[in-house]
């Protein structure tokens, strides 16, 4: 496709997890629970923004009726994550890292920060609202494909984590509710789908280099993309930076289906009735089970629409799928439409629901079963979809799903959202504040020097990407020798043993320095590292120097192997002797010693 000739525009909001220890408005530790002993059920409603007016977003999750679940540990929450009590001063290292960034791409810092409320009631803050800040304003970024500008970074608060749903209800788990995040916002001079994921990774190496949290859930981006004709759309959840070209490419190719669509439907002069009908009792007989329990068939006829509902518009997903997705907010399982196979769900009464319905073989009809209240409730946002196939691309907000396509979610907030934090006063950023924020070392430096001492490219970004970077550096810098051995082991090494099942996560990074000082005082042997990495995991908080771990000396290695090599005398007249007394050595010598110290003996005996 010719991007440029399809009017594609692109934004990104980055949120990042930052790495303190507490929480942003509270003194709650940022690590994570497993065990959550406390539950509270809440219900939320929306209320008006700074502006007088209701943001639609919130309205559209308030009408769902939902009620909230929230599992909480008192160690990782308080009663200001419970919205309990008011929030405390911001935390001062979340804020000093957040101007890091800001000095990093160039931005404007704010003079004065404002907390903001921005209303969201689907469940995921306790309060009905996330606390957000604005930090630092028109920053940019350099890119093969010229500089992309970053007009906001915002520090707010992360929401609580679903763990369950159904129909009706959301559990939550509150530990992730506070942790600060830094928010990065770009504007639209993203050109291309390959172009959002280099900005994606460009900013995100530039967040590495501060002090954030690393690993899955930790980072999340939102896409923002449109064509000429079509609508902004926000797409939710795009966290593996691999899918992001697949996803914008997808949302590129749904824009056009749908504009292309509109452009037939005022050709035909379609239109929507607004009627929904009873047609249960058409359905007494009939052969589908699960139309036959249900409690109420409801249907709507979209006028000239036939064919239109069928047609694809990303792979696998139709205008039908559109119109279902409406629908599923409002708690049934789907719908069923006339451009479908009727014969897949054994239903013969297409004919009677058409006469009663008073349409014609160039109508589409529309069938939803479930209670009369939801089966209304549903086809009602049907009916308000298929208007909207009227007009082209809705502005909405959409769900990305792990093939590429994405899933309407909500519709798009906008600033009625949002008003003061009368709880937190407003910070003053002088001057002096402002000059006393350190610049850290940028991503290309660090690569650079990571290569200059020996390491791979590879490697090197791999551990540039790593949350062992510092622990490496610290090692390296002490001991000044092994870089390669010392990369590998923090990277590799435990990597391979998390593989076996052994629980390198008890492996503390102070842990990793003692494993290396031993090493290097010559406690431990190269080949003995896995299994001293074992020895740590299996014994968490216990000191390496505390285990008595000893190191053979030459001599001792030599008497052993003199043993193994008298008691496995018929091997040497075998082939590849060498071969079959190493592997006798190694059974038990293994770790004990260096591996090129014993293959050397073993040579002189053979």
């Amino acid at each position: 496709m010719d991007y440029q000739k399809l009017g594609f525009k692109a934004g990104l909001e980055i949120h990042q997890q930052l790495d303190t220890k507490e929480k942003l408005f509270c003194h709650c530790s940022t690590e994570l629970s497993d065990k959550f002993p406390i539950t509270v059920e809440r219900k939320l409603r929306a209320v008006a923004g700074e502006l007088g007016k209701v943001d639609e977003a919130a309205r559209y999750e308030f009408k769902r009726q939902r009620t909230f679940f929230y599992k909480a540990n008192p160690e990782t929450s308080c009663l200001v994550e419970l919205d309990e009590q008011p929030p405390e001063s911001m935390n001062k290292e979340a804020l000093h890292i957040a101007l890091q960034f800001c000095k990093l791409v160039s931005a404007n810092i704010v003079d004065e920060i404002h907390v903001m409320r921005k209303t969201v009631v689907d469940g995921s803050n306790t309060s009905g609202f996330q606390r957000t800040a604005m930090v630092g304003l028109n920053g940019k970024i350099k890119t093969s494909k010229g500089v992309v500008r970053i007009p906001t970074i915002q520090i707010e608060e992360d929401a609580a984590a679903p763990i369950d749903r159904t129909e009706d209800t959301v559990t939550y788990r509150l530990d992730r509710l506070g942790i600060p995040l830094i928010e990065v916002a770009t504007g639209p001079d993203i050109k291309d789908p390959e172009h959002l994921k280099e900005t994606a990774l460009t900013i995100g190496r530039l967040l590495r280099v501060l002090n954030v949290k690393r690993g899955i859930g930790t980072i999340r981006q939102d896409v923002n993309i449109s064509i000429s004709g079509g609508a902004r759309v926000e797409i939710k959840g795009a966290q593996d930076l691999k899918l992001l070209p697949k996803i914008a490419e997808r949302e590129v190719i749904r824009q056009r289906n749908l504009l292309e669509a509109r452009e037939e439907l005022i050709k035909r002069n379609a239109s929507v009735c607004d009627e929904i009908f009873d047609v249960t009792d058409l359905f007494k007989e009939t052969k589908c089970r699960f139309l036959k329990n249900a409690r109420a068939i409801l249907a709507v006829k979209l006028e000239r629409f036939s064919g239109i509902l069928g047609r694809e518009i990303q792979n696998n997903r139709r205008v039908g799928t559109e119109l279902s997705d409406y629908a599923k907010t409002q708690g049934v399982g789907g719908i069923i439409h006339s451009d479908e196979d009727m014969k897949k769900y054994n239903i013969e009464e297409m004919d009677a629901v058409r006469k009663a319905l008073n349409a014609n073989r160039e109508d589409a009809i529309v069938l939803c079963a479930s209670t009369r209240l939801k089966a209304t409730r549903a086809l009602r946002q049907v009916i308000k979809r298929a208007k909207m196939l009227l007009e082209g691309v809705p502005e909405e907000v959409r769900k990305a799903l792990p093939d590429g396509n994405t899933q309407y979610l909500r519709p798009m907030p906008g600033a009625s959202r949002l008003y003061p934090e009368t709880d937190i006063p407003p910070l003053v950023i002088d001057e002096k504040t402002k000059d006393e924020v350190e610049v850290p070392e940028r991503p290309e430096r660090i690569m650079a020097r990571l290569k200059k001492i020996g390491l791979s490219d590879e490697l090197a970004e791999q551990l540039f990407s790593s949350k062992r970077l510092k622990v490496f550096e610290r090692i390296y810098a002490k001991h000044n020798a092994d870089p390669v051995l010392i990369a590998t082991t923090l990277e590799n090494t435990l990597v391979a043993l998390r593989r076996d099942g052994v629980p390198v996560e008890n492996i503390s990074d102070e842990a990793l320095e003692e494993l290396f000082d031993l090493y290097y005082e010559g406690y431990i042997s190269k080949e003995g590292i896995p299994d001293v990495l074992t020895t740590i995991a299996l014994n968490p908080g216990k000191r390496l120097r505390d285990m008595q771990l000893r190191k053979m000396s030459e001599e001792e290695v030599r008497e052993r192997i003199r043993e193994i090599v008298s008691k496995n005398k018929h091997l040497l007249k075998q082939h590849n002797p060498f071969k079959k007394i190493m592997g006798e050595v190694m059974k038990e010598l293994r770790g004990k010693a260096d591996g090129k110290l014993i293959a050397k003996i073993v040579k002189e005996f053979i």
